[in-house]
């Protein structure tokens, strides 16, 4: 990837937040190449209580960047801790082990400008090294989900946090990520919220984020905490005929491991809050959680395996 691109000047419309837990080398490795973007963003890393030596790192070898180091790892609630430090109208989110294409920060501004209610912008993953397309992409470009405005790219029901840009206050509206989903699949709780308040969500294939996946995870703990939050959503947000027939789809579709038992046990002590939270969809919201379904089941890049 090019550190420059023709005619691109700084563009202080957009901001980025990354979130790091242990990943030095991934992290450092990112926070170079977002130096390196011509719209020059304010970038601010939240480091969630590594014990790498991260945030020594982050301070040593990228002072331009604001470091927020927390004691403790807050998962996703790590991005509105960034998030309430920037004052840019556009937040792209960022992970430790990905980076944003030069160009795409500003192509992703352009049609939040263009289109008032346009509250996400999810690019096109490329998966490192190799530059090959993340099988996601296939599904964003041909999403199922209508909208009755006109957008600038098909319609989502749900969005990718490392591959998004956000209007910053339709972000602060909903009250950023749930701080009890913590991390894995948090999106889709915030995408429901983003539009029943009114917010779109679309799929732009030329804003580009590139994806080199850390090694440096556990792929059992994140299936989990996936597994438990699809649940949890499925109770807080669905009607109760769908959010039965969701919970079988999700159950029928996982493996019968101790993974699963964990995640299902994790779900069920979570219901007394979940239930006290419930808010149902409105009908045309949840039209677009329907129309979600099929692909959810059939999808190979979002299988609960691990």
């Amino acid at each position: 990837m090019s550190g420059t691109e023709p005619g691109i000047t700084p563009d202080p419309r957009v901001a980025v937040v990354m979130i790091t837990h242990n990943r030095r080398d991934e992290a450092l490795r990112s926070l170079a190449r977002l130096r390196a973007l011509p719209e020059r963003p304010h970038v601010v890393v939240v480091d969630n209580g590594s014990s790498d030596g991260t945030a020594d790192a982050v301070r040593e070898r990228h002072p331009w960047a604001e470091l927020i180091a927390s004691t403790e790892n807050l998962g996703a609630v790590g991005r509105n801790v960034g998030v309430e430090r920037v004052d840019s109208p556009y937040v792209g989110f960022c992970d430790d082990d990905t980076w944003w294409e030069p160009g795409s920060l500003r192509r992703a501004a352009d049609a939040l400008d263009a289109h008032r209610t346009l509250g996400v912008v999810t690019g096109k993953i490329l998966v490192e090294p190799g530059g090959t397309e993340d099988p996601i992409n296939d599904e964003l470009l041909h999403s199922p989900v209508e909208t009755s405005g006109s957008m600038p790219g098909p319609a989502l029901g749900s969005f990718l946090a490392g591959a998004s840009v956000l209007r910053r206050t339709a972000f602060t509206e909903v009250g950023g990520f749930h701080e009890r989903l913590w991390l894995g699949g948090e999106e889709e709780l915030m995408a429901a919220d983003l539009a029943t308040a009114g917010w779109e969500l679309c799929h732009l294939p030329d804003v580009v984020v590139h994806h080199q996946a850390s090694t440096l995870r556990d792929p059992h703990l994140r299936r989990r905490h996936g597994l438990r939050n699809t649940l949890w959503f499925t109770w807080l947000r669905r009607p109760l005929p769908a959010a039965v027939r969701r919970t079988g789809q999700v159950l029928a579709g996982a493996p019968r491991d101790r993974v699963t038992a964990a995640a299902v046990l994790d779900a069920v002590r979570g219901l007394p809050w979940v239930l006290r939270d419930r808010r149902p969809l409105p009908k045309h919201v949840e039209r677009r959680f329907q129309a979600l379904e099929h692909s959810q089941r059939t999808s190979a890049a979002r299988r609960y395996v691990s």
